[in-house]
């Protein structure tokens, strides 16, 4: 999938979150973040691939600079061994000519060698840009998850104090109390109907004796002052 394909994917994510009817944004945002560590893995592997040629090739510079220059020395030598007649000039000369032809093509060799040596070391830094632009956008994006992670539950929380607090949800504590003052009132005044239901079952020899309960504790009294005068008397 192109990066900025997906970059836009989780941008989308993160604009649509604030809609009631959102496709799971924190997934879809880490299945983004995911998709885009593979990608980074990816080009971490492609970078060392690319600098290993890049490393491998200045190395084969080094070895064949460094075999030019030796069948230079041994074209030298072999003009030397002439000058001490040790071989014929026209033989040293030859094998000389025959060095140096070496000695070209092997220049020509490290000539494309260096340019492919730049090429990789171009190859590898725009590789390595792109590395970075991957870790950066990782690195913000998860920023943004646990942002986003943080920001839902602080709505679910407020959504359920809120909840509460509007009397939404039946089984809240405000509704129980609510019930509970209900069954009170009722208690209260089904307890007044047992009571007026019970002034209402009195005799008609209740109410005289109730009426007359006062005086008959008055006569009692008077007895028993009569009573103790009379002892008094004897």
């Amino acid at each position: 999938m192109n990066i900025f394909k997906r970059i836009f994917r989780i941008g989308q994510a993160e604009i649509h979150s604030v809609v009631e009817k959102m496709e799971e944004p924190i997934k879809m945002t880490e299945q983004g973040i995911r998709e885009m560590r593979e990608d980074l893995n990816q080009a971490l592997e492609a970078y060392a691939k690319v600098k290993a040629m890049a490393i491998r090739t200045q190395n084969s510079v080094k070895a064949k600079t460094k075999e030019a220059e030796e069948y230079e020395n041994k074209a030298i030598l072999l003009l030397e061994k002439a000058n001490r007649n040790e071989i014929t000039v026209e033989q040293a000369e030859s094998l000389a000519k025959e060095a140096l032809m070496i000695k070209k093509r092997l220049l020509e060799e490290i000539a494309e060698l260096e340019y492919q040596v730049t090429v990789h070391e171009k190859s590898a830094e725009e590789v390595f840009k792109n590395t970075e632009v991957l870790k950066f956008n990782i690195n913000k994006w998860e920023n943004e998850l646990t942002t986003l992670k943080a920001r839902v539950r602080v709505a679910n929380a407020t959504k359920m104090v809120n909840k509460q607090m509007a009397k939404i949800d039946s089984n809240s504590t405000v509704s129980m109390l609510e019930r509970m003052k209900n069954k009170v009132e009722e208690d209260e005044a089904l307890a007044q109907a047992y009571g007026y239901m019970a002034n209402n079952t009195k005799t008609v020899d209740d109410e005289i004796n109730e009426t007359l309960k006062g005086d008959l504790i008055e006569n009692e009294l008077e007895a028993l002052k009569l009573k103790i005068q009379s002892k008094s008397e004897e």
